[in-house]
Order: structure tokens, then sequence, then C-alpha cells
């Protein structure tokens, strides 16, 4: 962990999940974008400020444990109500899930202030959240040149896509799943979804690819083709996941994702988030997110160390590069 690494605020939902895979199945789980992202973050910086709710239900040894992590919880507003609910089952494939129930509970009334003493993060990252509370976090945000990222699902592409492009517009990186993608771009090209993502407002685009990986793209350089031309290397990237023998549960990887990219960018970057900066963090989030796959919510993330991390970056590297 760099000294020098920036603070990052960290804001989304902060659940208690409950999976049912094939092989297992666990409740009361720690769940939310938020969590595994604050988490995922801090394995790179000493500094990641968490933005959430959570209910009167919510299990202590949670948030004990993201504290102990180094994660201030200040942000974390806490209600009489009942905590964000999930409940979800993987089919054998593991590529897809079924939704058996969902509780907003606190989330449906969540108005998001962040806190003064804690608002001048240069890093933000809006997990997934409603486009309105991603940017009622926005306008608490103090810090000058703030580099933005955030994350989005289908839900709100379908029910708030106007205020979603509200979102895009404030932007430095946008984060987006491959059938999501497709989904806003009004397009099955994945390169042609890239280059309209660019288009809505963000300077960098990254969809990601589950099993197989990330693509990563900027407007900051040549064209990136339009079916004329292929993308070339200084506006598209191309990342591989880390290969795992057996997956457990997915569940928040795509989340740890974006918390690892944030984190290394926090750590190296030091203001200059140029693409070949993100073309690193993309591929140490997805190293990190391998992790998550391989235990239930964030009990694997619990266990290993930076050096796991580091040993885990090393064989990606070799068994990557040719």
């Amino acid at each position: 962990m760099n000294s020098q690494s920036q603070a990052i605020l960290v804001g989304g939902t902060v659940a208690i999940d409950n999976v049912k895979t094939p092989g297992s199945e666990g409740t009361n789980l720690l769940g939310g974008s938020a969590s595994y992202a604050a988490l995922a973050a801090s394995f790179f910086t000493p500094d990641v400020r968490l933005i959430g709710i959570v209910g009167k239900d919510f299990p202590a040894e949670h948030l004990n444990m993201l504290e102990n992590r180094g994660v201030s919880l200040t942000g974390v507003e806490r209600s009489e109500g009942d905590s964000f609910t999930w409940s979800g089952e993987y089919l054998e494939n593991m590529n897809e899930r079924v939704t058996h129930t969902v509780g907003l509970n606190v989330l449906e009334s969540w108005e998001v202030k962040v806190p003064a003493e804690i608002a001048d993060a240069p890093i933000v990252v809006l997990a997934n959240m409603s486009p309105d509370n991603q940017l009622q976090m926005l306008e608490g945000c103090t810090a000058p040149n703030k580099f933005v990222i955030a994350d989005t699902m289908d839900l709100w592409i379908e029910i708030a896509n106007e205020r979603l492009h509200e979102v895009l517009k404030q932007l430095d990186l946008f984060v987006i799943n491959e059938s999501e993608a497709r989904e806003f771009a009004g397009t099955g090209d994945l390169i042609e979804a890239g280059r309209i993502l660019l288009g809505k407002g963000p300077r960098h685009v990254v969809i990601k690819l589950g099993e197989f990986g990330a693509m990563l793209f900027t407007g900051n350089g040549q064209d990136l083709g339009n079916g004329d031309s292929l993308p070339c290397p200084e506006t598209f990237f191309r990342c591989a996941a880390f290969p795992l023998k057996k997956l457990a549960d997915p569940t928040g990887a795509g989340d740890t994702f974006l918390g690892g990219l944030a984190g290394y960018l926090a750590a190296n970057a030091n203001g200059d988030y140029s693409f070949e900066q993100i073309r690193k963090a993309v591929a140490q989030g997805s190293v990190v997110a391998s992790f998550t796959c391989e235990a239930f919510s964030t009990r694997q993330l619990e266990a290993i160390t930076q050096d796991d991390i580091d040993a885990r970056m090393e064989a990606f590297r070799q068994m990557s590069s040719w």
C-alpha cells in the first residue's frame, strides 16, 4: 500500500444478501455495491470513505469488519427501518441467476448526504445505486478536480434513463457490463457500444465481460473506428479475466472490480489519470475481483493479503504476455 495514496469516497448500497448456488447457500451475508467496492479499494489506499445507509437489523459484524479494514463509516447513515436486502439463486452454469426477493426498505426514500469532513476526496466512486442518489452524492463532493467513476445496472437504464444520462455527463470513467452496454448503446457490437457510450459524456468507458475480462475505451486519442478502421492501442485495451478452477459465488465481483480499479488509481496515478494508468488499473481490478468469486460474499477478500494480490498479479502478467 502506497503511503502517498489519495483518498477515495465510495457511495452505493450496503446490503444483506442471501445467496444460493448449486453447491451451497449463505444467509445474512454482507452485500451491496459500495461494500464490495470499499473493501477492494482498502487494499490500495488507507483512506477509504464509505457512503451508504443501513437499517436497525444490519449485522454489526459486517460494519466492524469494514472499519477494521480502515474503511471510514462516517458517511454510513443508520436508520430505524429495515436494511436493503437481496435474495437470489445461481443456476448450474453460474452465469445466470434468479432474483427471488428484493427489499428496498431504507433505500426507498434515501437521500444521499455527504458529511463535510469526508467530502474532499479526489477520487469519487459512484457504485451501483439510483442515478438520483448518484447525482445527490456528486453535489456533496467538494474536491475541485475530482476524478469520478460510476457503475450502473439495467434497471436504471430502463426506468431512469434521462437521469442516468445526466450522471454520464459528469463522469471521467463509466463502468458497465456487457449486456447493459448493448442495451444502453442500442447495438450488439461492443466496439460500437464503447464509442457510443463515450459520446454520452465520460472520458473513459469500461465494459465488463464477466469471466472473459473487460474492455477499456477512451475518447482521448485517435478515433475508435466506425466500421472503416479498427480500434488502436491508444484508445482501446482488452484485458482477460484471471482463470479460476472453481467458482463459488460471483456476487459482487463487478463491484470488487470497480473498487480495485479505483484503489489502484488512488495509489499510483497521483492526479495523472492517463490511459496507461487506467489500463493497469483495469488489470488490477480484474485480479482482485477473482478472489471475490472464490467464496461467498466478502469472505475471501477478508482472508487475503496484499501479498496474495501481488502474487496473482504476477501470475496474470506471465500468462497474459507473449
